[in-house]
């Protein structure tokens, strides 16, 4: 897992991290079964606070996207497997939208439009 942040962008890291972590299991990076590192791992890789990094796993805990249990870790978990088909499909959507001509962020608003 190579997570990404940036300590200059307004959204917190917690959520940078969050994202990051989803984006692999949506890439196939990251697999059901597959652990993530330790918390405290992760904190001292990017510099950050442990509860950053566990607020974070807390987050895709919440969403489903992982499991943690004691002695186990974080573990991804099925949930990911929709994600990486989803988003094949979602990468098609994005290439017929620039083979039309629709600017990125009328897709993106149009997005945003229908899950509101």
């Amino acid at each position: 897992m190579l997570a990404r942040i940036d300590p200059t962008r307004d959204e917190p890291v917690f959520a940078q991290l969050a994202s990051s972590i989803r984006a692999d299991a949506a890439a196939g990076r990251m697999r059901p079964g597959d652990r993530l590192p330790a918390a405290r791992e992760v904190a001292a890789a990017l510099g950050v606070n442990l509860h950053t990094v566990l607020h974070a796993y807390q987050q895709l805990r919440d969403e489903g996207l992982i499991d943690m249990r004691r002695g186990r870790g974080a573990v991804i978990t099925d949930a990911a497997s929709p994600l990486a088909a989803l988003r094949a499909q979602v990468e098609a959507l994005v290439l017929r939208a620039e083979r039309e001509g629709v600017p990125r962020e009328a897709l993106v608003a149009m997005v945003r439009d229908i899950s509101t």
